[in-house]
């Protein structure tokens, strides 16, 4: 490992000549990985409790500060989502606190399975006993300090540096969809294998590397706490480069699965999930070992939503006549909808969707969408935009649902459709759905330019 360290460095040294963008930032993280058995987040049906401590799970944050003396700041996480009620929070705690605007801070999880749950997120897969929900808002408070502590802690180191980015290539994912049996064979095979790095380079020597995926972080399911793949390929980059803060951004992976998997969470399983997160750090090696644009400034950044229309729901009648046949997690949903009907005289016929956009000058345009989104927003705002120039995440703000393309939704199955019931809305999204994000995506590129 050291000659491999010690080659790399070299390469990077001959690659990395001066760049003319006048950056300045700062990189950290923020151990949040629990001291108790917590509840597990990702799975639905009975709550399962954290057994052990695969690896430690981390926030992580990058701080940019451009020419024009704007800070901005990216903070990836190893959880599964976070609420509106916890973007509420951490956003405003960025703003008061650190004087950063909503528009300038982009929160993404990598969608990890094997992470504690948090606040209200994903509400309905759950039934906790008392004891279990004290564990998780002990948990919950202690993350939300951490969001705090990583963001300033990035800013406070803020320090000259170079940024630098390329895309390299890895073969983790299959589209789900097609992989759940002889009756999906027939539906779209689509995968994003691109994997966007983005380097920053201070005093010789690298700060951080920021990298993503288009994939599910379900290699591993069991009641263990780790990082899943994704926190793998971390830990494998920062043992690689010393010092250098490794941070994980989830793409487009709503439709993808890292596969084959090993059913349950024995040795074998984790080795399978180790090996994945060494090939995708691998393929950020040879991205930063190869000739990198540099990335120039003022990061023009904007930031907007639009709403999202629902297809009918269930009658109210039909609703209470069906309910005494469910149990679990239908059940939670229908009396979910039940109250709506009762206490707002109705259930909600939309969804606000918030979207961000990031342009760093001409070399790069880096899009955060909102939710589970899947991989047809990548491949399409990629060709519209620049295959090599566009960065398109999934994953940020709200878990709100699974956002499906009019391809997916036409589909049906479960991201396009019956998907949407565990997220407490009423039905499916109308066909409008892409149409409205994509009109959404060009104001926002346009307030850019």
């Amino acid at each position: 490992m050291m000659k491999a360290s010690w080659i790399l460095g070299l390469l990077l040294a001959c690659f990395w000549m001066p760049a003319n963008a006048a950056w300045l930032a700062g990189a950290a993280r923020a151990d949040i990985t629990p001291v108790e058995s917590v509840p597990l987040a990702g799975y639905g049906g009975k709550t399962r409790m954290s057994q052990r401590v695969d690896h430690p799970i981390w926030l992580k944050s990058l701080a940019l500060r451009d020419e024009s003396g704007a800070t901005s700041v990216l903070v990836t996480a190893d959880l599964v989502g976070l609420s509106d009620k916890m973007i509420a929070i951490i956003a405003k705690n960025a703003a008061e606190k650190h004087h950063i605007p909503r528009e300038r801070l982009i929160l993404n999880c990598s969608h990890n399975h094997s992470c504690p749950v948090t606040e209200d997120v994903l509400w309905l897969y759950y039934e906790f006993t008392p004891q279990e929900v004290a564990a998780k808002n002990r948990y919950t408070a202690m993350v939300y300090a951490k969001y705090d502590e990583v963001i300033g802690a990035a800013i406070a180191a803020l320090a000259p540096a170079e940024l630098r980015f390329d895309q390299g290539l890895a073969g983790l994912a299959v589209n789900r969809r097609r992989a759940r049996g002889p009756e999906s064979r027939a539906l779209g095979g689509q995968v994003d294998q691109d994997v966007p790095v983005i380097a920053v380079k201070a005093s010789e020597s690298l700060k951080a590397i920021v990298f993503g995926y288009s994939c599910h972080t379900t290699a591993l399911g069991g009641l263990s706490i780790n990082g899943d793949y994704a926190g793998f390929a971390q830990f494998e980059l920062e043992k690689t480069f010393p010092g250098c803060v490794a941070m994980f951004v989830q793409n487009c992976g709503g439709d993808a699965n890292p596969l084959p998997r090993i059913r349950g969470h024995d040795a074998e399983a984790v080795d399978l999930a180790d090996r994945y997160g060494r090939i995708l750090a691998e393929a950020v090696r040879q991205v930063l070992a190869g000739t990198m644009t540099p990335l120039s400034g003022p990061l023009k950044v904007a930031m907007g939503e639009t709403e999202l229309p629902l297809q009918e729901g269930i009658p109210l009648q039909e609703l209470k006549q069906r309910l005494p046949n469910l149990t679990g997690m239908p059940r939670r949903e229908f009396e979910h909808f039940i109250r709506q009907h009762e206490t707002a005289g109705g259930t909600p016929d939309r969804v606000r969707y918030p979207i961000q956009v990031w342009r760093f000058g001409p070399e790069l345009t880096y899009m955060a969408l909102t939710g589970e989104t899947v991989v047809d927003y990548s491949l399409k705002f990629k060709a519209s935009n620049g295959w090599n120039t566009t960065w398109v995440s999934g994953y940020n703000n709200d878990l709100l649902s699974y956002v499906p393309s009019l391809r997916v939704l036409r589909e049906g199955g479960y991201e396009g459709v019956s998907g949407m019931f565990e997220y407490g809305h009423r039905g499916p999204y109308t066909e409008a759905v892409e149409d409205l994000i994509t009109a959404k995506v060009a104001e926002l590129l346009a307030k850019t330019r």
